[in-house]
């Protein structure tokens, strides 16, 4: 494991390049989430979000650029390295597993988790930021509506107790009272603080309200961030709008 001399100790991107087969989606991408922050990646559909997502997960290989997370260059680590070292994801179209019960779905998420961690089973936090999943817990996931499903991917990421938590998209598709649920939760896990999330959200309201900073992607490329309260009309006209 190579230590990361940087002063960051969360997650950081550095000129990172990536794409599929001969495609480069990814050129240049340098990002940060540090300790504690909550981090919106915005942008419109089809411009490198989701490939963002999955080459720090590990799904997709770098082709240049590092990733480095609690102090480690993790570049070369398989995904379940990367899961084990404290990040959780939760993939566009939550991807839950549908004939299994909610509690096995659950404990599933702990399979990345630390044998203490394990052993104690489905954390409480996890019932309390979902509480519909308890009285749920032994239907199965594909009997669930789709905004009760991503409830239950959050929850299964969370079940590990990661300090990184990665979200593409939660709120897409979903119902407004579960979006409401999803948003608490959300913001329950930034004021604990023990836990980072970054997050593509399409939702300029949402991102304004509990992002603490904000990075654009349009065709690749970072070409704006800042605080998101500062978001100007023309960014929002220029990269966001479609």
């Amino acid at each position: 494991m190579t230590k990361d001399s940087g002063v960051n100790a969360g997650l950081r991107l550095q000129a990172l390049e990536a794409g599929y087969g001969e495609s480069m989606i990814l050129r240049q991408v340098t990002l940060q989430v540090k300790p504690g922050q909550v981090v919106c990646l915005m942008g419109r559909n089809g411009v490198g979000k989701t490939t963002t997502m999955k080459t720090i997960i590990g799904l997709i290989k770098p082709r240049s650029g590092s990733i480095s997370y609690a102090g480690q260059d993790i570049t070369r680590f398989s995904p379940d390295l990367r899961a084990k070292a404290g990040i959780g994801y939760v993939p566009q179209g939550r991807d839950i597993f549908p004939q299994l019960t909610i509690e096995e779905n659950l404990l599933l998420g702990l399979e990345a988790a630390p044998s203490k961690l394990r052993k104690a089973g489905i954390p409480d936090s996890v019932f309390e930021n979902f509480p519909i999943l308890r009285e749920m817990l032994h239907r199965k996931g594909g009997d669930l509506s789709g905004g009760q499903q991503q409830q239950l991917a959050i929850a299964r990421a969370l079940a590990a107790e990661p300090r990184l938590l990665l979200l593409d998209e939660p709120m897409e598709g979903i119902q407004p009272s579960i979006v409401q649920d999803i948003e608490r939760a959300i913001e329950a896990i930034k004021k604990i603080g023990n836990t980072s999330v970054l997050l593509v959200e399409q939702s300029l309201t949402f991102a304004t309200s509990i992002a603490d900073y904000y990075y654009v992607l349009d065709k690749g490329v970072i070409v704006a961030e800042g605080d998101p309260s500062q978001l100007s009309e023309e960014m929002v006209r220029k990269h966001l709008v479609v």
